[in-house]
């Protein structure tokens, strides 16, 4: 076995006495050396648990011969960061979390590195330096959390927030909401952002097959734990590494799953990023052309009815990935050194689906009531959309499997706003009326770091006036639990002059979901042609100057000032 960090330590002779220091041995020094990196912290549910399996990967590690250190950076919470300017940290905290990494394992020798996040942004984050690092890795991720009574979850906490401010509810009951919608450790339980990227983990073959998603309070995820700290011994032993299996097939595969389980609009955003981190072009039109006539299978929320729990129970990944194999590229090797087709074929063996199914029978459903079999899919054309037109030359996303029918085309009114907070006010006071389209710009990543626009989308789809006859639209994102007529990633966004800055008060727009546009139309009130309206917006650039910068120092002035376009993935450059 080559192992780098031996040829450091004869560069580099005072590592051995710092490690004894420590508490090492002799005998540990000459072992493989194991980076363990886990975002373990009181910061939220998916990270305050993470100690636990972090001590299972280290013991692991030390069965399979060799010796593990714990490194910790935890991440931030995007719930916790909701309603105020924390969010605006959420995006730029994913490549910060990475480039902190990339410090850890370049400044002391390792000979392999196991990762343990569960949320938003460490996922992603983790997945990312899995491909700038290239050691021979291993991802682990923290499971989902429990439903609470009556299967209430965190996502439905931002309805009940606008019915309260509406007056629709007293409250006791929305305290009643808030204190029970978190029962136990672990992800937020609906196809989140954090649900969504720990499937993606796996479906790009750098977990353990079957581990993502599964229940933080289970047995089996501790031996899932000790599990990967054997292997990564394996994967350094044999010196395979993230990139001598991770290509172009991978991602692909990955964004088909995406599909199949409606994932989060923010992989848009994370799987080019990571796959830029691997040396690999994709961008969100990669998402548009896969999701074409895919098959939408998964029942969970925000757009089913489950909670995310029952998605281990029902299979998980593998599960998913049985359903649509015929649209996967099941020669691709994984984490295990085998193709995915092998690791197929080893979980029907190993009792994988029984253990499953153990779970399942206690909620009385079927398998099938929560992931669907490929011929009786949920819907066939995918989840996720790219629209282009004059109001995005570059694009914009849709998560179009929960936007109600009646705004798959409609021409709407303008109603531009310049951040969030003023929107939500003129929504939250019945300024905003059915037929409008509300717009949110200057929230682009180098506007403000492109926050979620949650709490503007769940005033919207909680309205039952305005939830199926208004779009909303942004150079922000959303949350993955975002679910109604709302439309993001907006490009070029208004901080870099983006036609969305050009939007005024009563503009005719356009959006046609299935032919993938979002026009300009009219100004004023008044339909135009396309040659009056790009008139029109000439003279309006003419005039338009630019903001000032939200953010004159610190992180989030680095961020605004180097992160790329959305549609790229909105790393910084």
């Amino acid at each position: 076995m080559h192992m780098i960090s031996q040829e450091i330590r004869k560069l580099a002779p005072e590592i051995d006495p710092l490690r004894v220091g420590m508490g090492w041995t002799p005998q540990d020094l000459a072992k493989p050396q194991i980076l363990v990196e886990s975002t373990f912290g009181d910061s939220h549910p998916g990270s305050a648990h993470l100690l636990q399996l972090v001590e299972q990967v280290c013991g692991g590690v030390q069965e399979a011969g060799g010796k593990a250190a714990r490194y910790f950076a935890t991440d931030i919470c995007d719930g916790m960061s909701q309603g105020h300017d924390g969010i605006n940290y959420s995006l730029a905290s994913r490549d910060i979390l990475c480039d902190l990494i990339e410090i850890h394992e370049k400044a002391t020798p390792f000979d392999g590195a196991v990762f343990l996040s569960s949320c938003d942004k460490a996922v992603p984050a983790h997945l990312m330096a899995i491909g700038r690092l290239n050691v021979p890795s291993v991802l682990v991720t923290g499971g989902v959390m429990d439903a609470g009574p009556d299967l209430l979850t965190l996502e439905q906490i931002g309805k009940y927030s606008a019915m309260y401010q509406r007056g629709e509810i007293s409250e006791e009951k929305f305290n009643w909401y808030k204190q029970h919608a978190c029962p136990s450790c672990g992800a937020c339980s609906f196809m989140g952002t954090a649900s969504s990227m720990q499937i993606m983990g796996e479906a790009l073959g750098l977990m353990l097959p079957g581990t993502a998603l599964m229940p933080a309070t289970c047995a089996e995820l501790q031996a899932v734990a000790r599990r990967a700290g054997q292997q990564v011994l394996r994967l350094a032993k044999q010196n395979l590494r993230p990139h001598d299996f991770v290509t172009m097939e991978s991602f692909e595969n990955a964004i088909m799953v995406h599909a199949a389980v409606s994932g989060s609009s923010n992989c848009l955003l994370h799987i080019p990023a990571i796959a830029q981190e691997f040396g690999l072009q994709l961008d969100a039109d990669t998402f548009d052309r896969l999701h074409r006539h895919a098959h939408y299978l998964l029942d969970i929320r925000p757009a089913g009815r489950w909670p995310a729990q029952y998605f281990y129970y029902a299979g998980g990944v593998p599960r998913v990935m049985e359903e649509i194999r015929s649209m996967l590229h099941l020669d691709v090797r994984t984490v295990t050194g085998k193709t995915l087709g092998e690791n197929l074929e080893e979980l029907k063996a190993s009792g994988f689906y029984e253990t499953c199914d153990r779970y399942l029978q206690k909620t009385g459903l079927k398998r099938t009531d929560i992931i669907r079999s490929f011929d009786h899919p949920i819907g066939r054309d995918g989840t996720i959309g790219v629209l282009r037109g004059n109001l995005a030359p570059d694009g914009a996303e849709v998560k179009y499997s929960a936007v109600p029918k009646e705004m798959f085309r409609a021409v709407l009114r303008a109603r531009p706003f310049d951040s969030e907070e003023a929107a939500i006010d003129a929504i939250l006071k019945h300024r905003i009326h059915p037929g409008d389209a509300v717009f949110i710009r200057y929230e682009g990543p180098r506007g403000s770091g492109m926050p979620e626009m949650f709490y503007t989308g769940e005033a919207i789809s909680s309205d039952p006036q305005l939830s199926a006859s208004i779009a909303l639209i942004t150079d922000g994102r959303f949350s993955g639990a975002s679910k109604g007529p709302v439309i993001g990633h907006v490009s070029p966004e208004a901080a870099s002059g983006g036609p969305i800055a050009l939007v005024e008060e009563d503009d005719l727009i356009s959006i046609d979901i299935p032919a993938r546009k979002l026009e300009i139309v009219g100004c004023k009130g008044e339909r135009l042609s396309p040659e009056a309206v790009a008139e029109v917006l000439t003279e309006r650039r003419k005039k338009w100057q630019p903001h000032p910068p939200k953010y004159t120092s610190g992180v989030m002035k680095f961020y605004t000032q180097h992160a790329v376009s959305p549609m790229q993935g909105g790393y910084m450059e």
